[in-house]
């Protein structure tokens, strides 16, 4: 396991900031949204495990060739408590900090869905009190608001989207329904979970690249997929118009089409979303090839493959 911890280290520096920072500044995700998502939640994850299994395995090489053996050496050790188990400070510190760590990130998912649970509870209180249900689409409130609002709230058979007596004056027929279908594929495809994984992720490790880059990319992603599918119903002239109504008001927080309150420079970043999906439909590229999607996929895959068999493959002692 000696080697699998450097090169498990090496893998997370990678995926730490080169990967992150060259994708973040790729134009290809606009083209296959889908794959893009795949890819980053990969990086995340292969991330996230090489961080953890490089000081896992470091700790561990002491007690087992690889991690099995280590850890089965380890639970032995806690058990027997010999006198001599060839642990020094150094393997003990690293055993210690991939503990940490994992607790860490575990916490703080819970923690933020704790939180952004709380926060849509409470926004949806506010919404009883203060809006109505729509009198032409069903799961829909309207707020009295004269600025252009639309988005969704998110809670299983409760979800609702929220409008704004402002967007509704403002918006056609036409582009009303494109709104609606707009916030009601954040529903379908459950993107509140995406958001809230990688908010969780941004909270856990503010300092890291792939934290920051990854929830920014990921909610722009999300944001293009809601297009597409109200583009499979509405004219594209139709929605560009609706969009920029809507980027024209304020969103509450809450909203799932926003970042957590609480992160810095959000609405920069969600004027930098609307700029770039406006851009996308404005001059629309034609889709990633099959292949080219078949071959993130595999990236994809490996990226999650490679920190797996490094952490149980035997043979990689040092």
């Amino acid at each position: 396991m000696f080697w699998a911890s450097y090169l498990l280290a090496a893998l997370a520096v990678i995926l730490a900031w080169p990967v992150p920072v060259v994708l973040s500044k790729a134009r290809w995700p606009g083209r296959a949204p889908v794959a893009a998502l795949v890819l980053w939640q990969a990086i995340a994850l292969a991330g996230g495990l090489s961080m953890i299994g490089a000081m896992l395995t470091w700790g561990l090489v002491p007690l087992g060739d690889n991690l099995l053996a280590g850890l089965r050496g380890l639970a032995g050790l806690v058990l027997d408590s010999p006198a001599d188990h060839g642990l020094d400070p150094v393997h003990v510190f690293a055993l210690s900090a991939a503990l940490l760590l994992t607790v860490h990130l575990v916490f703080t998912l819970l923690l933020t869905y704790w939180r952004i649970r709380k926060q849509r509870n409470r926004h949806r209180d506010l919404l009883n009190l203060l809006s109505s249900p729509s009198a032409h689409s069903p799961a829909t409130l309207v707020i009295n608001y004269p600025a252009p609002v639309a988005y969704c709230l998110p809670g299983g058979e409760g979800s609702v989207t929220v409008l704004s007596e402002g967007l509704l004056e403002l918006l056609s027929p036409a582009e009303l329904e494109a709104v609606m279908r707009h916030e009601r594929a954040h529903l379908a495809q459950r993107h509140d979970l995406l958001l809230l994984a990688f908010a969780a992720w941004r909270t856990a490790l503010p300092w890291l690249p792939t934290s920051q880059l990854a929830q920014r990319a990921v909610s722009e992603l999300t944001e293009m997929l809601a297009d597409d599918a109200a583009l499979r119903e509405a004219r594209r002239e139709t929605l560009i118009r609706a969009i920029a109504v809507v980027a024209s008001g304020e969103r509450p927080a809450g909203a799932a089409d926003q970042p957590p309150a609480g992160l810095p420079g959000s609405a920069e970043n969600d004027a930098l979303s609307t700029a770039h999906r406006l851009s996308r439909l404005l001059t629309p590229q034609p889709a990633l090839s099959a292949a080219a999607q078949y071959l993130v996929a595999l990236g994809a895959a490996l990226l999650l493959s490679v920190p797996t068999v490094l952490l149980i493959a035997p043979g990689l002692a040092g």
